[in-house]
């Protein structure tokens, strides 16, 4: 350590540089998004697709390999080249570079529309540039009217009001329109839909909350119900913002989401449970925290900042539960039950099973959790230092 105070003297002349080089790099950036926006008037009047995997691909090998020659990390450069791209997609889609220029704009109503999944939708259809009408509880324009004028009418209420809503709305729905849910379950509602209209139906389900900050990359998956016209009209509308569609019946959709959705968050429970339970406070243990470890306490402590009424429906309404929760307990018993034996032999044998049904994926797990560990833990330096 020396005496140099960084508010004078050579490191502040460094400082400065380093900023006018940063303000640089911005300005740069805002050029590079210049070019980016004529590019997606390219693309769209040419009906090019936004995302170019191949081109990608080039893109990072030669970025990597001029940081290699020029002395930098082609990791750090790597991360740096996909966030621009990630930026570069965004960008094109805002711009509606894949949605075809004689497109109708439609009237599209959201039922639930100032809920945090209602004005991401919102946002969603907007963007694409068509007529987004908001009715909610609280609105003056009432659901009712909303769902009689509307091309496209999309119930976004909580789970356990789906079906009332759906059966009160559908039978004022146009013919000739598109009835549309995005609950977290799919065989109750589209059931409800397809009893309730005469509309065309179909069921989604996107994969993601209302926070994210990019539907780049993000999953949606559909289910087929009634009209093709609007059914390629919902594809296109998902795919031209970046989203990722994933097809599947209403029956296969809800048991994925017993392992996707249920499984996952009763584990997620579980263990908030049972550090709450386990006497050591959770500054404590972060003292001593791992990468994984701090990784898990992120996830969990997210799982419980958002709303139970979200969570419970999820977990209690899908027909799958109890046989996953069942599984749930099992896996943890016989486990318990190792430990319990110091059974080192079996603990073995239960890392080959697991390892075997994960197969291939295992390397892409360590790649990719390799590198948010990276960013964990310059996340956790920064915290530990405040």
């Amino acid at each position: 350590m020396t005496d140099e105070n960084p508010d004078k003297g050579p490191l502040l002349e460094l400082r400065a540089a380093l900023d006018a080089l940063d303000h640089e790099l911005l300005d740069l950036l805002v050029r590079r998004m210049d070019i980016v926006a004529e590019v997606a008037a390219r693309k769209r009047s040419h009906r090019v697709r936004i995302r170019d995997l191949a081109r990608e691909r080039r893109i990072l090998e030669d970025r990597c390999a001029r940081a290699t020659e020029l002395g930098l990390s082609p990791d750090s450069i790597e991360s740096v080249w996909r966030q621009l791209m990630l930026m570069s997609r965004e960008r094109q889609a805002a711009l509606r570079a894949e949605v075809p220029p004689d497109v109708q704009t439609r009237t599209v109503a959201i039922i639930g529309g100032e809920g945090g999944m209602g004005r991401s939708l919102n946002k969603l259809f907007s963007d694409l540039g068509h007529e987004v009408l908001s009715a909610d509880l609280d609105t003056a324009l009432r659901p009712e009217e909303a769902a009689a004028t509307a091309d496209v009418v999309i119930i976004s209420v909580p789970i356990r009001d789906t079906r009332a809503v759906i059966e009160q709305l559908g039978p004022l729905v146009r013919k000739d329109a598109l009835l549309m849910d995005v609950t977290s379950l799919k065989a109750d509602p589209m059931e409800a839909m397809l009893a309730s209209t005469d509309a065309s139906v179909v069921g989604t389900h996107p994969m993601f909350g209302p926070g994210v900050n990019t539907y780049q990359g993000q999953r949606v998956v559909i289910c087929p119900g009634r009209g093709d016209e609007w059914l390629d009209w919902a594809r296109q509308m998902f795919t031209a913002r970046g989203l990722v569609i994933t097809e599947a019946t209403p029956s296969e959709h809800d048991s994925m989401m017993a392992i996707v959705q249920v499984l996952h968050h009763f584990k997620t429970q579980v263990l908030g449970l049972a550090l709450s339970r386990a006497g050591s406070p959770l500054e404590e243990t972060l003292r001593f925290t791992s990468p994984a470890y701090l990784l898990e306490a992120y996830v969990t402590g997210r799982h419980f900042a958002q709303a139970p009424e979200l969570y419970g429906p999820i977990e209690m309404l899908n027909p799958d539960s109890e046989r996953v929760i069942d599984i749930f307990r099992s896996a943890a018993a016989d486990l318990a039950d190792i430990l319990a034996n110091q059974d080192q032999g079996a603990f073995d044998q239960v890392f080959a099973d697991v390892r075997s049904f994960f197969g291939a994926f295992t390397e892409e797990a360590l790649e990719q959790s390799g590198f948010l560990i990276d960013r964990l833990v310059e996340l956790s330096a920064g915290r530990s230092s405040t």
